[in-house]
């Protein structure tokens, strides 16, 4: 038994883990197989939890996440402050491209995205607000890595890279120059790397112009439109300046 299940908080936390995007309703049979409690623990577990407002059932039964902990962590401060500055930004983006618009941050090796905006025409993604991929996996992530320090570089680069596609990358030095032209060119477009219904454009998000990196800006076309993410190159990047401009500010406003 692990360290973190022999305490209170522990069994918790892994209660609340056991929801996902995949998982987003479960029975407390399926809560307590997925965290490998007991029973009674996981009922014990899960009644308190819903008396706190963390879990809600639904009319079939099943429990989900409830709306406190969503109260509690939009008040993120490594988020709210970038999802604030970027919105607005954001969303001059997409009345210029009816596109996907996201914007994603780095957590270790794992690209989690924080903010999205879709239209009706827009195409259809595997990635959502919340949803977290490995750092390599996307034109976002790997804005990211490049801008990564080397040791989370050279973790990811050391390790099996997945082919989401067949047009995936996966060779390491084939990635190193990647990340090296990213550097030196700041948008990058990545081709069916992720989906092959998809072409991504993006570019990071700095503090400052010339500040660290904090975020990925990025916009998702339909693969048959690798034109046009060409073409969105020099929006994209127009809005990661203004986002890093703002962030820039509001950082020297605050100091």
């Amino acid at each position: 038994m692990s360290t973190t299940r022999s305490t209170a908080a522990g069994k918790v936390l892994e209660v609340l883990a056991a929801f996902d995007r995949e998982h987003p309703a479960q029975t407390l049979s399926e809560i307590a197989q997925r965290t490998g409690l007991a029973l009674s623990t996981t009922h014990r577990v899960v009644a308190e939890l819903a008396a706190w407002g963390a879990l809600e059932r639904g009319e079939d039964g099943a429990w989900h996440v409830g709306l406190r902990l969503w109260e509690i962590a939009s008040g993120c401060p490594r988020t709210q402050i970038l999802r604030d500055v970027a919105l607005p930004f954001m969303q001059d983006l997409y009345e210029v491209t009816h596109e996907n618009v996201q914007l994603a941050v780095r957590e270790g090796t794992e690209l989690v995205f924080v903010e999205r905006i879709a239209g009706h025409r827009s195409v259809e993604l595997l990635t959502g607000v919340g949803t977290r991929f490995p750092v390599g996996a996307t034109g976002m992530g790997r804005v990211l890595l490049a801008h990564a320090p080397r040791d989370i570089q050279e973790e990811v680069l050391g390790a099996p890279q997945r082919a989401w596609t067949p047009h995936t990358v996966t060779d390491p030095r084939t990635l190193r120059a990647q990340l090296d032209r990213i550097r030196r060119e700041q948008v990058f477009i990545s081709d069916r790397q992720l989906s092959e219904s998809t072409v991504a454009v993006a570019a990071p998000v700095r503090i400052g112009r010339s500040g660290p990196v904090s975020a990925a800006l990025g916009i998702v076309v339909t693969a048959q439109g690798a034109d046009r993410a060409r073409q969105l190159r020099e929006p994209l990047l127009r809005a990661a300046y203004g986002i890093s401009d703002e962030l820039g500010r509001r950082t020297r406003t605050t100091a």
